[in-house]
């Protein structure tokens, strides 16, 4: 059998839509200045879809850094790996000021932060060792745990959040390398990019006094948003030196490309040593470095662009949930709206908005969310306004009420011209 047969007879679960929804609902094309608005099929829509959470994307500060970091090191150097020959001094700086600021004693540089999270958990977790790990991960740990799986290790899951069934797996996991000689690894979220809400990052590093395991956090969504330094959901909660190993992107509140994870000296070099993903690929070239220097400086600096932030995540957030609409359990600048109703409604009320309200924001259905129900994702930044957010509160009432009234139903996804 032809291994590309079963293209042809399933393009996947998303991929099934691809005719109706392709350059519209999925590879759609924001352009011009990234910024709470831009261009859409070729006119201006307030945009919420951007995780550019402090604003750092269009800084000039950074745009410039970025310029001249380009114009004098070129897109190459260094060139090969970081343990061959891609090794500089502002890749080692980098490091450390990321580790001072997340008070961990090292920190590793890594190219991107879906495969690093992959990488990461690929090295530290042997077939003898459990992963006890939240039901409602990022697929990028979920691909890491896959990994783990796949050499004959084994993982405990729990329901999200719920600290009965964490302590429960923990037992499980307990008697597992009782047997297997391993150790355990518990990995979760500070930030849950989808729903908002915070991981129970207190009750966990609690359980640590009950239990012997190592915590494992990916904090994407909390770093340069959480905490009284924008020092990420550990400071928030107090509890930064319970995280034995600390990771996130630069994807979000960096607004730009790389990552980093952060432990004691001798769990990073480990990682240093052993992550595939980083030993067998290119280092960062020198501008993505020079430039997160820049935006790590401007996040920890300018702390008006984090309460410019919270200002507008706090007035949308009340001005949604006054006008009746379940933002769910957020407590972060995530914000879910869950509506209940069809694919097909769900896909008219996203081109409504964009079409006759000008308001870009992503629509999440099934499968990633129970049949029946459907999530309108915004992501506040320092770049809106009160304006922006009242417009918005606005224009969903009036979209929400027409789902009421039936407005929306139809048979069949709508098709785009």
């Amino acid at each position: 059998m032809d291994i590309f047969n079963k293209i042809k007879e399933s393009m996947g679960p998303i991929g099934q839509h691809m005719k109706q929804s392709h350059g519209y609902f999925s590879f759609p094309k924001l352009e011009g200045e990234i910024h709470s608005k831009m261009k859409f099929r070729g006119k201006e829509v307030l945009t919420w879809s951007l995780n550019n959470y402090i604003g750092l994307a269009n800084h000039p500060e950074v745009r410039k850094a970025d310029a001249e970091a380009a114009k004098e090191y070129g897109l190459a150097y260094p060139m090969g790996a970081r343990m061959m020959s891609g090794q500089t001094s502002k890749h080692e700086e980098l490091e450390n000021k990321l580790a001072e600021f997340v008070s961990k004693d090292d920190a590793f540089l890594l190219n991107y932060g879906y495969q690093g999270m992959v990488s990461i958990i690929d090295a530290l977790a042997s077939r003898n060792d459990v992963i006890v790990y939240d039901s409602e991960s990022h697929a990028c740990i979920m691909d890491g745990v896959f990994l783990h799986k796949a050499k004959g290790g084994k993982s405990f899951v729990f329901a999200h959040n719920e600290m009965d069934k964490f302590e429960k797996m923990l037992g499980f996991a307990t008697k597992r390398v009782q047997e297997t000689g391993g150790g355990i690894l518990v990995i979760t979220e500070g930030v849950f990019g989808m729903a908002g809400d915070l991981g129970k990052l207190k009750d966990i590093v609690a359980l640590k006094e009950k239990y012997n395991f190592r915590l494992l956090v990916d904090d994407a969504h909390g770093f340069g948003t959480m905490g009284e330094t924008g020092a990420g959901s550990g400071e928030h909660f107090g509890v930064q030196d319970g995280i034995d190993i600390y990771f996130s992107t630069f994807a979000k509140a960096m607004a730009g490309i790389g990552a980093f994870v952060a432990s004691t000296e001798e769990v990073t070099n480990f990682l240093r040593y052993n992550m595939r993903s980083q030993t067998f690929a290119k280092s960062l070239p020198m501008p993505f470095v020079i430039g997160s220097l820049k935006r790590l400086e401007l996040l920890q600096n300018e702390k008006q662009l984090r309460e410019n932030l919270w200002t507008v995540v706090r007035a949308l957030q009340k001005g949604l949930r006054d006008a009746g609409f379940d933002l769910g359990v957020t407590e972060s600048p995530v914000t879910p709206v869950y509506l209940s109703g069809s694919i097909p409604e769900g896909t008219n009320i996203t081109m409504d908005l964009r079409e006759n309200y000008n308001v870009f924001c992503s629509i999440v259905v099934y499968p990633v969310i129970p049949k029946g129900q459907l999530l309108l994702r915004l992501i506040p930044t320092a770049m809106h306004t009160l304006e922006d957010v009242e417009y918005t509160i606005n224009a969903f009432k009036a979209v929400h009420k027409k789902l009421i009234d039936g407005e929306y139903q139809a048979d069949t996804i709508a098709q785009v011209q």
